[in-house]
């Protein structure tokens, strides 16, 4: 089969691959929409997950079964699915413990372009089916499906992380599509004033149109002095950080009130320590707490943000900027993110 893959360090491009095999419990997939992410970055030009040799890339799509093992009873070839980022073995130890992103080690759960190949191929596998994939509403379009794998979980798994509450005040750094999907969730949860961190004036409107009520430019000065401007000096009670980098852990905890949370689902791709201000910290005693977590994956949590768009409480159509429809075309938009123009939330590849 043809797939699209990560050659080596900085070098990615198409390939011929044997088509995967079918185990009892698993089903092989044909993607029908995919998009490339800034994890594929990392993974490439970072080297975050160190040298990979012909490693399939891609973890988010939505897809037709085309294959199912003897003993998967929810799925059929034909179906339409919604194929989750994370994929995690559900008899794991770590998933019965409610970790289930971690199942067999430290985010083992996430496999595809991780511990195997990922889904930008003519043909990919998922493990566990009936527990992996969710079906797709017939209210939810292929294009948009492809946003329920990691973008709309991930973010809506930051602000679940921070704990919003109705009236909380919260700061999301980072408005790329995750931070974007940081912004909805905090306005589901309830957020009053929300500040949305970022410089590209594409993701300021849709953050906007999320619910942030304050834009913040990093380009315009420090960030938690312009927050702490528009708050009267008083701090915030949620900060969920989606982009930066090692750094950006020290302004969060600066900008978050004492007993305030800290909630991190950025992949921090490069260096190796994180920074945290003994001072902001309240000298260790303040009661901030700083959470960072991967997305969880599976079918529930699949099927219960589907809902979200199924009943119109979530459009993630003001996400989708570049489309394109060629499977030699994943480079293009794979590139996209790489480069990020300022007209650029999010590519599509519709096959």
């Amino acid at each position: 089969m043809k797939a699209f893959a990560m050659l080596g360090l900085d070098q990615v491009g198409l390939i011929e691959k044997d088509r995967p095999t079918c185990g009892p419990y698993d089903a092989i997939c044909r993607p029908l929409a995919i998009s490339p992410c800034t994890s594929d970055v990392h993974t490439v030009w970072e080297h975050a997950l160190g040298d990979r040799q012909n490693l399939i890339l891609g973890h988010e799509a939505s897809a037709e079964v085309v294959e199912v093992g003897s003993l998967v009873k929810d799925f059929k070839p034909g179906d339409k699915v919604i194929v989750p980022a994370i994929t995690p073995d559900w008899m794991a130890v770590e998933s019965q413990s409610g970790f289930s992103m971690h199942s067999h080690g430290m985010l083992n759960g996430w496999k595809f372009s991780n511990v195997k190949d990922g889904v930008f191929a003519e043909f990919f596998h998922v493990n566990e089916a009936d527990g992996n994939l969710a079906h797709l509403p017939k209210e939810i379009s292929i294009e948009n499906a492809v946003m329920l794998s990691d973008m709309v979980p991930t973010g809506f798994h930051g602000a679940n992380l921070a704990e919003v509450e109705h009236g909380d005040i919260v700061v999301v750094i980072g408005i790329g599509p995750v931070g974007l999907m940081a912004v909805a969730g905090a306005a589901l949860r309830g957020a009053s004033r929300l500040f949305a961190v970022g410089s590209r004036p594409i993701c300021q409107d849709v953050a906007k149109f999320y619910g942030a009520t304050d834009i913040i430019n990093y380009r315009d000065g420090d960030i938690v002095a312009q927050i702490k401007d528009a708050m009267g000096g008083k701090p915030v009670d949620k900060v969920i950080i989606a982009g930066g980098d090692t750094d950006t852990f020290e302004q969060a905890v600066c900008l978050v009130k004492p007993g305030g949370i800290v909630s991190n689902v950025n992949y921090l791709g490069e260096g190796d320590y994180i920074k945290i201000p003994r001072v902001g910290w309240g000298l260790g005693m303040g009661h901030i707490r700083i959470v960072g977590g991967l997305m969880p994956g599976g079918r529930k949590n699949m099927e219960f943000l589907a809902r979200l768009m199924q009943y119109g409480r979530l459009d993630v159509s003001p996400m989708l900027t570049h489309k394109f429809h060629s499977f030699d075309d994943v480079q293009k938009a794979l590139m996209l993110m790489k480069n990020k123009p300022k007209d650029l939330i999010k590519p599509i590849v519709v096959l």
